[in-house]
């Protein structure tokens, strides 16, 4: 039972790490990112459809997104949904592909960027430090219910928190690479 709490909240962790690579993957970083057009949804015969279903996003260099539509009869509905987007980037459309040109990153919208990169990072820590709590208050009422051991409590606490401790590794490990990312010209 208390190994089944383990694994549940390594899997819960593992999902908060994808969520934070995910949510870090929008953060624009002055390159080309197909995960920048993630959130663009285009309006296709009534419905709104996410653009990576309705086109395949290349990026031909490093800071220029290349969107060719499957249906070129789309293109001027996928240029309004970019143009309407939270993307700040103006779309080039030649008749069959809509480019996409990715501008420097001045010194100071980088610090800012990096300062809104910490705000996701510590969300995520939080996220998983909630999971570990959740875990820690499940053992302990186990322990209550004479389910198991006060040993056996505190070895699965030592456990929970490796699992915690190595989340929070992950976090950061993605946060350096990502400020890496983001502070290189």
């Amino acid at each position: 039972m208390a190994n089944e709490i383990i694994e549940n909240a390594n899997d819960k962790m593992k999902n908060s790490l994808s969520s934070l690579q995910r949510e870090l993957g929008h953060i624009r970083a002055g390159r080309a990112n197909a995960s920048l057009l993630d959130r663009i949804q285009v309006e296709y015969y009534g419905a709104l459809t996410p653009l990576n279903q309705l086109a395949s996003i290349t990026i031909p260099e490093a800071r220029v997104l290349m969107v060719t539509p499957f249906d070129k009869s789309i293109l001027k509905d996928i240029e309004k949904s970019l143009n309407a987007s939270d993307l700040g980037i103006t779309p080039a459309n030649d008749g069959s592909v809509i480019r996409l040109v990715i501008p420097m990153l001045t010194e100071e919208r980088r610090k800012e960027l990096v300062k809104e990169m910490g705000k996701v990072i510590e969300n995520a820590k939080i996220a998983i430090r909630n999971i570990r709590r959740d875990a820690m208050d499940t053992v302990k009422k186990q322990e209550k219910s004479k389910e198991i051991t006060e040993d056996d409590r505190k070895n699965f606490e030592k456990e929970i928190q490796k699992v915690t401790d190595d989340a929070i590794a992950g976090a950061d490990k993605l946060a350096a690479a990502k400020e890496k990312e983001l502070m290189d010209v």
